[in-house]
């Protein structure tokens, strides 16, 4: 089934305790785009580069299966640019550069093929964006996806409560769930963010997992992997949303049993990405390192226990 993936598409800069690295490809929809591809490959990418974006990244992003129709690139501009130190603990970090740049005054325009398309992945853009994308499309798409972040709760949080109201799944950490529900509870933050409209709820947890919740009160947890080495966490959360997506619009099956599955799938491709700076560790993986890391997972949480003698 056809992806479409909105979001930025950008370049990055990044440090962390265990190196740094000067402009390298980043963004949203880039690793959306990305970790999906290794499970579907009819996607259609909606963002806004500059004239300075590699051409070869763009062929790179074409072989993996991304249709650019909807990609504008605007002559004589820059595109987004962002750089960030990480602090040792690695889920903290602090923002040194934003460059909105094309950024600032984009108008996503869906071209006629995305318009129909059933599944779609809204990145973490302003609420006014992803309530324009949703406007456009012609038929009500099989399942919607949306990203956010706690700034949009501080700075446009009506706006983006009604585009909350109109998506099917909502994904955000735990920070953002305690914030946008006004509860500390998972449970009950869940059961409040629920009844604003979503039928699932996706509360990232960084290295301690990710929980899936519904409107039937059903809530189903994935760890967090052990990795050896995490060199850097940009885009481990968009990897995540990527890799889910992808495998629903794969199997075209948004039962609940299903998005256990989709959020097993997305916290592996969310794996690979913390181990290597940006982009570098999705380009090249093989679908044996994929369905082993999976197995991974499942051997994490895999027990027999005799409930009798409990």
């Amino acid at each position: 089934m056809s992806l479409v993936v909105v979001g930025t598409v950008a370049f990055d800069a990044i440090e962390t305790p265990f190196g740094k690295t000067d402009k390298i490809i980043g963004g949203a929809a880039t690793y959306i785009s990305l970790a999906a591809s290794y499970h579907t490959k009819d996607i259609r990418l909606v963002s806004v580069i500059g004239d300075d974006f590699p051409q070869e990244t763009l062929e790179m992003m074409e072989s993996k299966g991304a249709d650019l129709e909807g990609l504008q690139i605007k002559k004589g501009e820059k595109s987004f640019f962002w750089a960030g130190r990480y602090h040792n603990d690695m889920n903290t970090r602090d923002t040194l550069t934003t460059d909105l740049n094309v950024l600032a005054d984009f108008d996503p325009v869906l071209p006629e093929s995305c318009k129909t398309s059933k599944y779609i992945m809204l990145g973490n853009l302003t609420p006014a964006v992803q309530s324009r994308v949703l406007d456009q499309l012609e038929e009500k798409p099989t399942l919607v996806v949306m990203d956010t972040m706690n700034f949009w709760m501080d700075n446009a949080l009506a706006e983006l409560n009604k585009v909350i109201a109109r998506v099917d799944v909502l994904t955000i950490n735990d920070e953002e769930a305690r914030q946008l529900s006004g509860e500390y509870s998972l449970v009950k933050a869940a059961r409040k963010i629920l009844e604003m409209g979503p039928r699932f709820l996706v509360i990232k947890k960084g290295e301690h997992g990710a929980l899936l919740f519904n409107q039937n009160d059903e809530v189903f947890f994935a760890p967090a992997l052990p990795l050896e080495e995490v060199f850097d966490p940009t885009g481990a959360g968009d990897s995540f949303a990527g890799g889910f997506i992808g495998y629903l619009a794969d199997t075209n099956d948004i039962s609940f049993e299903n998005m256990k599955r989709a959020i097993i799938v997305g916290s592996a491709m969310a794996s690979f990405t913390v181990e290597k700076f940006g982009t570098e560790r999705l380009l090249n993986l093989t679908q044996d390192e994929i369905s082993t890391r999976i197995q991974q997972f499942v051997d994490l949480v895999q027990f027999d226990i005799s409930l009798v003698n409990c």
